[in-house]
């Protein structure tokens, strides 16, 4: 199968004595119907609809952590997709990310069942006070002994402004203007308002905490004001894994000085390896190491016991596949109306305040390949704008790695196109084929989902990340 084509039969294995670097794996969930395959929902062994029934989490939780995942990355979005066609009701009609639950509600159910298994959730700082959102964040911590990690976005749906009583949202760089000050406000909160010790826990002296060793925070700036002590006391890793997932170049500079898990996309190593190396490199130059950030990137796979039995998983998938859901999912994550294009036109670039990085990955970033308008929509239809592979689980576990050693990322989010099949297959098939390798952990390390994923042997901020700055006693 062509590489064009969005799907992979890789066909040399690699030795097993080979040296090789782990790989990183996470779920990409989100809690609605379909998510990242638009129509599949239909399939007839798809669970999706079950995303309201706190059991169906649970099974998830226990087979993520039965696959050693290292997390749950989960999607969310506070609008609705209703650029295409100027109306939702193409997005209602096939259920493309509505209806969508709170994703951050399922943290403390899932951490419940499990021991190691982390959590990313997104959150968009553009429509909620630092304040109070520092409090939830420093609660699933807490919930989680310190499993919960925050994707930071700053939005691209005007749906989202307006239902914020906004005529629409700001623009794109200004986005992250705000989004750089909030994270000032929440370093702040997390790091310098408790000191070490704060918490003395003295029942013969009655002091529970030391107010000493409290302090207010008081912020001033152009979008936030803030006088007050964060209302938690410390939690175990105080600043959650902080997750980001722009891949503009504004968004890349954001992710270089503070993310340190980024989650970017695209069809084809061509395209995601620029990527990697530019964020790496901007890190850098902001003082930190190249390897400070984890990069993961989209894929979904489907496999089979052999390479037949998964191209006519793979067939049978895409008979489910929408085009007019996919186009709907990808005109709102472009901000371009695609219900006006004809199936046979050529893509072309436009820029929006949207995501932008979903366009470029199939138009500027990749000159060498014209993409028609069907070609797209058949694409997005299973696994979003990521490759799909497809093969038995040796060659899954090639691509895997081809993809890790093209590109320079650290590891995936792992899309569905049947859930939960999709996952099952791969921890059942392509799971023990990764551990035969070497290439995925057999057993999870001590510690929090900061050190789990770095190594660190603390589970706070390390010293070169520059919410350090604002911790208690160090400023």
């Amino acid at each position: 199968m062509a590489e064009s084509a969005g799907h992979k039969i890789a066909k040399q294995s690699r030795t097993m004595d080979e040296k090789t670097r782990e790989i990183l794996l996470n779920a990409f969930v989100m809690n609605t119907v379909g998510h990242q395959s638009p129509g599949l929902w239909a399939h007839p062994r798809d669970q999706s609809d079950r995303y309201a029934d706190v059991e169906y989490w649970k099974e998830l939780a226990r087979l993520f952590e039965r696959g050693r995942f290292d997390g749950v990355f989960f999607a969310d979005v506070l609008g609705v997709y209703d650029v295409y066609g100027g109306s939702v009701d193409a997005a209602l009609r096939h259920a493309v990310q509505v209806p969508v639950n709170d994703p951050m509600l399922l943290v403390p159910v899932m951490a419940d069942v499990t021991e190691h298994l982390g959590f990313g959730v997104t959150g968009t700082l553009s429509y909620e006070p630092p304040y109070p959102f520092a409090r939830r964040m420093s609660t699933l911590d807490h919930l989680t002994q310190g499993r919960v990690g925050w994707n930071i976005v700053t939005g691209y749906l005007d749906s989202a402004a307006k239902a914020m009583g906004l005529a629409r949202q700001y623009g794109h760089d200004r986005r992250y203007d705000v989004a750089e000050e909030y994270m000032q406000v929440v370093y702040k909160l997390w790091e310098g308002s408790w000191e070490p010790g704060a918490v003395r826990r003295d029942r013969a002296a009655r002091v529970f905490a030391d107010p000493a060793k409290v302090h207010r925070v008081r912020h001033k700036g152009e979008f936030y004001t803030l006088d007050a002590i964060h209302i938690c006391e410390p939690s175990p890793q105080r600043t959650p894994v902080l997750y980001q997932a722009g891949a503009s170049g504004r968004g890349r500079e954001f992710a270089a000085a503070h993310a340190e898990c980024v989650f970017i996309n695209g069809p084809f190593t061509r395209v995601v390896a620029p990527y990697v190396a530019d964020i790496r490199a901007r890190a850098v130059r902001l003082g930190r190491a190249a390897d400070d950030i984890k990069i993961f990137t989209l894929a979904t796979v489907i496999v089979g016991r052999d390479a037949a039995e998964a191209r006519a998983k793979y067939d049978e998938y895409r008979g489910f596949v929408d085009l007019e859901a996919s186009l709907t999912l990808f005109s709102g994550w472009t901000g371009v109306d695609f219900s006006k294009y004809r199936l046979d036109e050529p893509l072309r670039h436009v820029e929006t305040d949207a995501m932008r990085s979903a366009l470029e990955a199939f138009t500027s970033a990749d000159p060498d390949r014209v993409w028609t308008v069907r070609e797209l929509a058949l694409h997005v239809g299973i696994g979003g704008r990521g490759p799909v592979i497809v093969g038995s689980p040796g060659q899954v576990a090639d691509e895997l790695e081809h993809w890790v050693d093209a590109t320079g990322i650290d590891g995936f989010n792992l899309a569905y196109a049947v859930t939960p099949e999709s996952f099952v297959d791969f921890v059942d098939l392509v799971v023990p084929e990764l551990q035969r390798r070497g290439r995925l952990k057999r057993e999870y390390r001590k510690g929090t989902l900061r050190e789990k994923l770095s190594g660190a042997s603390s589970p706070h901020l390390p010293p070169t990340h520059p919410g350090a700055r604002y911790r208690a006693g160090e400023a």
